[in-house]
């Protein structure tokens, strides 16, 4: 009775254990899966070309292999190449990918810069003393104050000056006293002579006012009213009250700033505009824009700034535009016809720029462009992609972050110490050599579990009787050094194997 208990005991205990052990392995099976999709195979990540019909590991890099689901873009079906990123539909959503197609175009660029405004150099008034002296009196006129025509700046004083005086009015006198009895030609050579005289009291900075007065009351005098010789705004003074001059020295620098320059940075053809062309000013501090025309003169090249100087002329009527103000210039040149893509496409790493292009469904690789001129939201690629081309436009920095992890584990599995040769000793026809892992310029097929290795995949070589062996792995290259000639003649475990049988040998 009690040994009929105890078999009944055991049954119910090991029918339990396999109800739990049922119920755990399908939960298991669940999660590892998606549900409702079937898996058709499992990949290396690494290295896509690799397949396995099983879960497991990697051969080459240790890796977990990833499933591939019934339904799945070709994307991770296929070899990548180097930098290159599959990303399912989903992904693509999630990260915002948008592509733009690669087209030939033509537009109007704009070229953004900085200008500086300068005085119109043919409005600039220097005014230097005509003699050595003293400033016997300055009026109210600092740097800014905006002055008139024959305005009296200063009085100066200087033996020199009555000379002049004394020599004018005396020619002056000649020329009254000769007038009735002289001839015409007499009286035109005095009549020159009496001008050279008003001249040089011109040149001392004596104005026609006080020249007039002179002719009147005929009075001699060492003081001079040094007059503005135009409209304008004072932009130096460089004289005080009773101060002493030299002949020579700049006392006033006056500029008539109804016209004004502007001297742009530009870079190049940037340089090459038709003379006549407008562009457009902004001046941020009044927040106002005005339109500027270039100017006939060749742009010069300024050695400390490394850009030709483009020289503008605008119109100046208010005086918003001061000398020295910076402002903002905008200059638009017609586009040269050419391959173009949207400027967003474009990292800019500062020392190389890619193009994300998707060569594939899902699949985006890097491409290495040499640009041109950036015109509106385009910019005109020189060389790297062609016409036709899908370039990412948008989310292309996440996929360029992603490019560069794969990129970086895919550096750090190539890097990883390599397994240790068989000891076994090689036959004398098979040179033990260094591990060769290089890429394949051709398919060819693992003499040793037989699973063929496509172009572009990496694998590790071996060379027997003057011929190249390929592998997939470590595994298989040591078992073709362990007996090579055996390998060699066709008879490897992949002879005739299965897909099954020759996973489960990398297994």
């Amino acid at each position: 009775m009690k040994r009929s208990l105890v078999l009944v005991a055991g049954v119910l205990a090991i029918l339990s254990t396999t109800f739990v052990a049922g119920r755990w392995t399908g939960r298991s099976g669940q999660q590892s899966s998606s549900p409702g999709r079937r898996v058709l195979y499992y990949v290396d990540p690494m290295h896509p070309a690799y397949r396995s019909n099983k879960p497991g590991t990697a051969p080459d890099c240790g890796m977990a292999l990833v499933a591939v689901y019934d339904g799945d873009s070709g994307a991770s079906q296929t070899a990548l190449h180097p930098g290159a990123v599959a990303l399912s539909p989903e992904r693509q959503r999630l990260i915002g990918v948008r592509v733009a197609i690669a087209a030939r175009s033509e537009g109007i660029r704009s070229v953004r810069t900085t200008g500086r405004v300068v005085p119109d150099e043919n409005r600039l008034y220097r005014i230097q003393a005509g003699t050595d002296g003293w400033i016997e009196s300055l009026n109210n006129n600092p740097p800014g104050t905006q002055v008139a025509k024959g305005q009296v700046l200063a009085t100066l004083y200087s033996p020199d000056i009555r000379t002049a005086q004394v020599n004018y009015l005396g020619f002056v006198a000649g020329v009254q006293r000769l007038r009735a009895n002289a001839s015409t030609t007499d009286m035109q050579s005095i009549e020159d002579s009496g001008r050279i005289n008003e001249e040089q009291l011109r040149m001392y900075g004596m104005g026609d006012k006080q020249i007039k007065e002179l002719n009147t009351t005929f009075h001699a005098t060492s003081s001079l009213d040094l007059v503005a010789p135009g409209d304008g705004v004072v932009l130096a003074r460089s004289v005080s009250p009773q101060q002493r001059f030299e002949r020579g020295s700049e006392l006033y620098r006056i500029a008539d700033l109804r016209t004004v320059w502007i001297v742009a940075d530009v870079h190049g053809e940037d340089g090459a505009l038709r003379p006549g062309t407008q562009v457009t000013v902004s001046i941020p501090e009044v927040a106002k824009k005005i339109k500027a025309t270039v100017s006939a003169a060749t742009p010069l090249f300024d050695e400390a700034s490394r850009t030709l100087k483009l020289r503008l002329e605008a119109g100046n009527p208010d005086l918003a535009l001061r000398p020295d103000m910076l402002v903002n210039v905008e200059l638009q040149f017609p586009a040269h016809a050419g391959l173009s893509v949207p400027a967003d496409a474009v990292l800019d790493s500062g020392l190389r720029k890619i193009v994300y292009v998707e060569t594939n469904e899902g699949v985006f690789e890097p491409r290495p462009v040499q640009t041109g001129a950036t015109y509106g939201d385009n910019v005109t690629i020189e060389s790297g992609i062609n016409e036709g081309d899908r370039v990412v436009v948008a989310g292309n920095f996440l996929l360029d972050s992603e490019s560069r992890m794969r990129s970086a584990g895919q550096s750090a599995a190539d890097s990883k110490p390599s397994l240790t040769a068989t000891t076994k000793p090689i036959t004398q026809n098979a040179a033990h050599s260094p591990i060769k892992h290089v890429k394949l310029a051709a398919q060819q097929v693992d003499p040793v579990c037989g699973m063929t290795l496509r172009a572009g995949d990496k694998a590790f070589q071996e060379n027997y009787n003057r011929k190249t062996f390929s592998f997939c792995s470590e595994s298989c290259r040591n078992d073709f050094l362990a007996d090579p000639a055996r390998y060699a003649a066709g008879k490897s475990q992949g002879s005739g194997m299965g897909q099954d049988q020759a996973d489960h040998h990398h297994d």
